[in-house]
């Protein structure tokens, strides 16, 4: 008998954007049903292009896609739906005010009966499909009520619920913490024992080391490794990724921020401040060129702290102070005022306009809220443009070119760029590598610790304790709304961290 064709392979890939090649000669081969193929590679390296194409969201230019050994044309999502390839995106597409059970079999996978949908048959479908993937989730509760990983799973369920054979996971662990993580894991575990090949992808690589069987290294549009995951260490992944020996070395292992000493006065104290139902009685300073860390799990506080701080959610109590004077910040404009900048988590729903070009953004907080520049023409601006875009280390044509056109590592450094440009002293950072390659994570550190050397302060917030281990000075964690301590970086480990954020202060 000759060897059974691969489950899927797409051979040859190219794809062009106009007068850019977003794919070259792209080829990814899973290789059976029930494994987990790994996709990794540089942002702006074709990784969204090539997933577009297997899901039918983006036709090919060149190539071919067989399907067990069948060639095929996806013209539309549901081309490639209809063959049992479904595709959950990085952002969350749920219906937040409908149940878990609509959500799932959102439109024709409905049951109906004669007089419209047959919600009791609806719900059973949903709960089975919950069943399979042994997720204990209420199909009648609404979907907006529950965790970030939570929405995931429904998500997971709604592809499933399509008899999907071939499930594409898109980032899926970049919002969640380390235990929602076991949680997606023990679901792909399941999905495998029953048949499903699962195409994850992700920038984390102790992730692709504790799942993935076989792996795709995409670089500049070309594949440019492949193969089982017992062929591959850290290294190598970082070396093809990069596409020089020796990558690793410059990039792949996180140095900790020297040790500074602060005595300067504080430029943002922080003290009993209370956002009604989220936030207790939490107390802060940052110094000038200080890196402060905030940790803690979803829903601990630390994200709302960051918005309170930068007049986006009401005070109910409490007393801060910005460079020695009062602060009262009712809304954003009075915080980028007084020389707030705030960068969120989700850089393309709040971060960024991207259909505007890079100098729109980076121009964008200079322009609308600083009274001194807001009368300024375009030749006035060059010069702020240029000089962030170079020191931001921006890749790109000209800064007329769209932002939603860059690679996920360079939207970031835009997004933090126009706080730079602005002239921010207090810079509130959520998430600042979220969805960002290791190449442009370890280049984004280089950026914060530069502009704390040049005396900003700094508060970071980050699902990741490395990170806060290897670029801040000290550590504050949070837990149900309140800080429960403050740790030095020095004396800081993950497994500390990781007890902390859970609440257990003691051995």
């Amino acid at each position: 008998m000759p060897p059974a064709p691969p489950l899927l392979e797409l051979t040859g890939i190219a794809k062009r954007y106009g007068g850019v090649r977003a794919l070259k000669r792209g080829t990814l081969v899973i290789s059976a049903p029930g494994v987990v193929h790994g996709l990794i590679g540089e942002n702006g390296s074709g990784k969204s292009t090539i997933l577009g194409i297997m899901s039918g969201q983006v036709r090919p230019d060149e190539g071919s896609i067989r399907l067990n050994g069948e060639a095929m044309q996806f013209v539309k999502p549901l081309d490639a739906i209809g063959h049992g390839i479904a595709m959950v995106s990085q952002e969350t597409a749920l219906a937040p005010d409908l149940s878990v059970a609509e959500n799932i079999l959102l439109g024709h996978r409905a049951e109906r009966g004669p007089g419209g949908i047959d919600w009791p048959a609806t719900r059973r479908k949903a709960a089975e499909v919950l069943a399979r993937l042994d997720l204990d989730i209420d199909p009648e509760q609404l979907a907006g009520t529950l965790s970030p990983d939570r929405q995931q799973m429904i998500e997971i369920a709604r592809a499933i619920s399509m008899d999907a054979r071939i499930l594409i996971l898109d980032e899926p662990t970049s919002s969640l913490t380390d235990d929602q993580v076991r949680v997606l894991f023990k679901t792909i575990a399941v999905l495998k024992a029953q048949g499903v090949s699962v195409v994850f992808v992700s920038h984390r690589l102790a992730e692709m080391f504790e799942i993935v069987d076989e792996l795709t290294v995409l670089r500049d549009g070309e594949t440019a490794a492949s193969g089982p995951m017992s062929e591959f260490d850290v290294q190598r992944i970082v070396d093809e990724m990069v596409g020089r020996a020796g990558a690793w070395e410059e990039v792949g292992v996180p140095e900790r921020r020297a040790r500074v000493s602060h005595n300067a006065a504080p430029v943002l104290e922080v003290s009993e401040l209370n956002v009604e139902g989220i936030v207790r009685d939490a107390s802060l300073t940052v110094a000038p060129g200080e890196i402060v860390g905030v940790a803690g799990l979803v829903g601990s506080g630390r994200r709302e702290l960051l918005e309170a701080l930068f007049g986006a959610r009401s005070v109910s109590s409490g007393e801060l102070a910005l460079q020695g004077k009062p602060y009262t910040p009712s809304n954003p404009r009075s915080a980028i005022a007084r020389g707030m900048g705030y960068l969120p988590p989700d850089r393309k729903l709040r971060g960024l306009v991207l259909g505007r070009s890079i100098r729109d953004n980076l121009t964008m907080s200079v322009t609308a809220f600083l009274p001194r520049l807001r009368s300024h023409s375009r030749a006035q601006t060059e010069d702020v443009v240029q000089r962030v875009m170079s020191g931001m280390r921006v890749r790109a044509e000209s800064p007329e070119v769209a932002v939603g056109t860059l690679s996920g590592g360079n939207q970031q450094k835009v997004a933090l760029g126009k706080w730079l440009a602005a002239g921010s002293t207090v810079l509130l950072l959520d998430e600042p590598t979220r969805g960002v390659d290791v190449a442009a994570k370890a280049e984004i550190h280089s950026l914060l610790r530069e502009a704390a050397e040049s005396n900003a302060a700094l508060l970071v917030s980050s699902s990741e304790n490395e990170e806060l281990i290897a670029l801040c000075d000290r550590i504050l964690v949070m837990f149900r709304g309140a800080i429960i301590a403050s740790v030095p970086s020095a004396d800081a480990s993950e497994a500390l961290l990781s007890r902390y954020t859970g609440g257990h202060l003691s051995e």
